[in-house]
C-alpha cells in the first residue's frame, strides 16, 4: 500500500492524492510510504521517483546495516526497528529516501513508529515549520525510544535471576537466552549510533536541513550512546552471574566430593579387615578364637571414630 501526503506551497496539507495523481512538482515537499508494498507499487521507486537501481536494490533485498549513502539530489538511510517476541529480538528494516522536497519510507512490515508519526502530522494545524527533516527525526526518535522498554526488561529479569535461586540447567538457559538478545541489539544499536554520527559530522549533510535540526539528531546520538553502554553493562552483568553460579555449583561439587571422600577414607581400613578375615584360607588363628569377632568390630569402631575425630579435627566439616 502506498499512502501520500502532500505540503502545498501555500502550506496546506493534502492528504486526499494518490500518489498516481499527484503532480510533484505542485508541492513544498511531500510524504510518501510504501507499507508492505507489492511488486507493482515497487516499481514506483524507479519509474515515479527515479531512485538509483543500487538503492533500490538494498531497499527491496533488506537485511541490510544501518547505514547513509549520498546521492545527487537525496540521501538514502537504512534504519532498523526491533521488537521482542518470545525472548528473541526480530529486526525489522524501515528504509528512507530524503531530499529537499519529499521523503519516501519504505517497509515491507508495518511500522508502529511511522503510523504514529503519520498521524501526529495529520492531525497538526500549522505545517508551515515541517519539512522532510523534521518527519525523519520524528520516526527516528520513536525508532530509538523503542529500544529502551526492551533493555529495561531484560535489566527487570536478570535482577530476578539474582534474587530467585533456579536449578543451574534453568538458570543457564535463560542467561543464554538473554545473552543472545543483547547480542542482537547490541548489533543493531552500535550502527545505528555510527550513522548518527556520521550523520552529524558529515559536511554533506549539514549543509541541508540536518544542520538546521542538529541539536535534535545529537540528542538521538546521546541516546543510542547511552543505550550501547546499557547493553555492555547487562552483558557483563550476565557474565558475573554466570561465573558466580558457575563458582557456586564448583563449591558445592567440592563440598560433595569431600563428603565422600570422607566415607571412602573410614571405609578403606574397615574393608581392608573385613577382607582379611573374609579370606577362605584356613590357618587365620582369629578366626577360631572365641572373642576374635567382637575384637574386631571394636577395632573397626576404634579406626572409624580415630579417623573422623582426626577429620574434623583439620576443619574438614566446616
Amino acid at each position: 500500500m502506498i499512502n501520500f501526503i502532500g505540503i502545498t506551497k501555500d502550506n496546506r496539507l493534502d492528504k486526499n492524492t494518490s500518489i498516481d495523481n499527484a503532480v510533484l512538482s505542485d508541492y513544498k515537499w511531500f510524504w510518501v510510504d510504501f507499507s508492505e508494498p507489492t511488486e507493482e507499487e515497487i516499481k514506483h521507486l524507479t519509474d515515479t521517483f527515479h531512485f538509483h537501481p543500487l538503492a533500490v536494490e538494498d531497499c527491496v533485498q533488506e537485511f541490510q546495516r544501518p547505514k547513509l549513502d549520498y546521492y545527487k539530489n537525496y540521501t538514502y538511510y537504512v534504519t532498523h526497528i526491533v521488537r521482542e517476541e518470545d525472548k528473541t529480538i526480530i529486526k525489522d528494516e524501515l528504509d528512507f529516501f530524503i531530499g529537499e522536497s519529499c521523503i519516501v519510507t519504505f517497509h515491507k512490515v508495518p511500522s508502529l513508529e511511522v503510523s504514529k508519526v503519520w498521524n501526529h502530522l495529520l492531525s497538526m494545524e500549522y505545517v508551515a515549520d515541517c519539512d522532510t527533516y523534521y518527519v525523519f527525526y520524528e520516526i527516528l526518535d520513536k525508532i530509538v525510544d523503542n529500544y529502551f522498554p526492551i533493555i529495561y526488561k531484560i535489566e527487570d529479569e536478570l535482577e530476578k535471576m539474582i534474587e530467585n535461586s533456579k536449578s543451574m540447567n534453568h538458570l543457564m538457559n535463560e542467561l543464554f537466552e538473554t545473552r543472545n538478545m543483547l547480542l542482537n541489539l547490541l548489533h543493531t544499536i552500535n550502527p545505528m549510533r555510527d550513522l548518527l554520527y556520521r550523520m552529524l559530522n558529515s559536511h554533506h549533510l549539514n549543509l541541508n536541513r540536518v544542520g538546521e535540526r542538529r541539536e535534535y539528531f545529537s540528542d538521538i546520538y546521546d541516546h543510542l550512546l547511552k543505550l550501547s553502554e546499557m547493553v555492555m553493562t547487562n552483558r557483563e552483568v550476565t557474565s558475573d552471574i554466570r561465573d558466580s553460579y558457575l563458582s557456586l555449583n564448583s563449591h558445592q561439587t567440592n563440598n560433595v566430593m569431600k563428603l565422600l571422600t570422607i566415607i571412602t577414607s573410614i571405609f578403606a581400613p574397615l574393608t581392608f579387615i573385613a577382607g582379611i578375615y573374609g579370606m577362605n584360607f584356613e590357618n587365620i588363628p582369629e578366626l577360631e578364637w572365641k572373642y576374635g569377632y567382637f575384637l574386631s568390630l571394636t577395632l573397626m569402631f576404634i579406626i572409624g571414630v580415630a579417623m573422623l575425630l582426626y577429620f574434623r579435627r583439620q576443619g574438614w566439616f566446616k
